[in-house]
């Protein structure tokens, strides 16, 4: 019976390593999309792809990524973009671009 014991309880910490696993490699994937739409946000698009780029890097620091340089530089690279549109925003009294001149 022992023996049945043993393997029932290697088999639950295999089991337990495979999800471990899977969820660092989600949590990876998370860090590295946040870093690939945080760096264009900083020109285009800064209002939808700045806060995509901070939740998900927040959200792969959170689950536990081994790649916790790249989720924070794609949190620092949103945070620029909203801060660069809203510098943008209030040097251009609300207006980016003027069709009329």
């Amino acid at each position: 019976m022992s023996t049945v014991a043993e393997s029932a309880i290697t088999k639950r910490a295999a089991d337990r390593a495979a999800t471990d696993r899977q969820g660092t490699a989600e949590a990876d994937n998370l860090a590295i999309a946040s870093f690939l739409l945080g760096l264009p946000g900083l020109l285009l698009f800064n209002i939808v792809l700045g806060p995509i780029a901070i939740t998900l890097a927040t959200l792969a620091l959170v689950r536990g990524t081994s790649r916790r340089g790249r989720a924070f530089l794609g949190l620092a690279l949103g945070i620029a973009s909203l801060v660069i549109l809203a510098v943008t925003t209030a040097t251009s009294h609300g207006v980016l671009i003027d069709i009329s001149s």
